[in-house]
């Protein structure tokens, strides 16, 4: 089976970061501690790409730092940063010393980025100053960084993932109801498969987006990716079958379109969007469906599906999915990034940004807006608090995301070039990424 050169050279890099004693972030100058107030009328933000693109999010966001900026007297410098490259900018700032002063991080990579001790904690002090730990969702806290430590980062979007389901292709092939398993999601994802159209759309070229399907699956699989010591495991059973169960959308049941193997850039929700697929699993995709012209009475949310019903703990539908904000340690200005930390956490920002992008808000207190009451959002609020599961907080899950995503791409790409995936052969590719790791 072909190897990626970039995955190992990602894995690598990644490795030699969380490895490094992060010095000066943000242009401090000190070395250790938290920051200083060198720069306190200045802030540089590094945000994710939240939005349907990096203008949207402009559009979003600046009007609240403007805001903030004539509360404060703060400045703040924004740059928006695409999915694709945002860790390896975050990693490279720990690495050189030279990062912004806040940043939004993917909230599975908390423990990750925690490890390099270029993050702020939120201890007991700093919590009070965005208003008490309280004030946050149990899960999205959990979601911040490792067990028994301080966070290193405050919530600021939730989301979980669903499936979207096209109601008038739904009711064309004769389906009553979204699938509430796999077998039903497989079995419909062939009536509705023919003609130029496909049962359900896949993103098979974005390493993150695999790695968060093969962490679902394998938690319904009775399997976590890491042992309770923080082992890798890889290439385990479980690990195997969640895998091979997701290619095989593609590989086996034929219900993907071969050309799903290589979208990474949300093809998958624009396919889906324009009835080139019946179905998308998708985390909160309201914002995305309509800027490629969906309606939102024509699709349905439903949980993403079990493996049978009454699974009980193996039930797992979703990741504990959402967003982060950090403040690096090093932070030249440390008071102006606390300040800017409990503004986008304050009920108001919480309600404000957490609409514009059809996300949930982690605070309390901001759920209660009829914004967040939507027959979609709702589902995903159900599942965030009953069925969904934080990715396991050790300091090598990024790496996971990198490895077990990229292995997972390669299989795509092999079942899309006609190559036929096997049991063996997911193993034999897990197996690989699970000796990168322990590189």
């Amino acid at each position: 089976m072909r190897r990626s050169r970039a995955r190992n050279a990602a894995a690598v890099t990644l490795a030699a970061a969380l490895t490094a004693v992060t010095a000066g972030c943000g242009g401090g100058s000190t070395t250790d501690g938290e920051g200083s107030n060198d720069n306190p009328k200045e802030l540089t933000y590094w945000a994710s790409n939240q939005g349907t693109s990096i203008a949207h999010d402009k559009k979003v966001l600046t009007p609240e730092l403007k805001r903030f900026e004539k509360q404060t007297g703060i400045k703040v410098k924004l740059e928006v940063i695409p999915w694709d490259s945002l860790l390896d900018r975050i990693l490279a700032a720990t690495s050189s010393g030279q990062g912004p002063d806040v940043l939004n991080i993917g909230n599975t990579w908390s423990a990750s980025l925690q490890a390099t001790g270029a993050l702020l904690a939120w201890d007991e002090q700093h919590m009070k100053k965005v208003g008490g730990a309280e004030r946050f969702q149990p899960s999205a806290l959990a979601a911040a960084g490792a067990p028994q430590k301080d966070p290193a980062a405050l919530p600021i979007y939730s989301l979980a993932y669903g499936l979207y389901y096209n109601k008038k292709m739904f009711k064309d092939a004769g389906i009553d109801e979204p699938p509430a398993t796999w077998d039903e999601l497989v079995k419909d994802g062939k009536k509705l498969t023919g003609d130029g159209k496909y049962g359900i759309a896949v993103e098979g070229g974005d390493p993150v987006e695999n790695s968060h399907h093969a962490f679902i699956l394998g938690k319904q699989h009775g399997h976590d990716f890491f042992d309770p010591s923080g082992k890798p495991t890889f290439d385990s059973d479980g690990a195997v079958k969640a895998v091979k169960q997701y290619v095989d959308l593609l590989a086996a049941e034929k219900i993907a379109p071969p050309g799903n193997a290589e979208y990474a850039k949300r093809e998958s929700v624009r396919d889906f969007a324009t009835g080139k697929a019946a179905m998308l699993l998708w985390q909160a995709a309201a914002t995305s469906l309509k800027s490629n012209g969906m309606k939102s009475d024509e699709y349905g949310v439903a949980p993403v599906p079990v493996q049978a019903k009454g699974s009980g703990e193996k039930g797992t539908r979703s990741m504990v999915a959402g967003i982060n904000l950090a403040v690096f340690k090093n932070t030249d200005n440390i008071d102006g990034s606390l300040k800017f930390a409990k503004f986008m956490t304050s009920d108001e920002e919480q309600r404000t940004l957490n609409a514009a992008y059809g996300s949930i808000p982690p605070v309390k207190a901001a759920r209660s807006d009829k914004a967040f009451d939507t027959p979609d959002l709702k589902v995903l609020r159900e599942v965030l608090s009953s069925s969904s599961a934080p990715l396991p907080q050790v300091p090598d899950e990024s790496k996971f995301e990198t490895l077990v995503g990229n292995a997972t791409k390669e299989l795509f790409a092999d079942a899309a070039a006609g190559r036929k995936v096997t049991t063996a052969s997911v193993k034999k590719e897990l197996s690989a990424a699970q000796q990168q790791m322990r590189k």
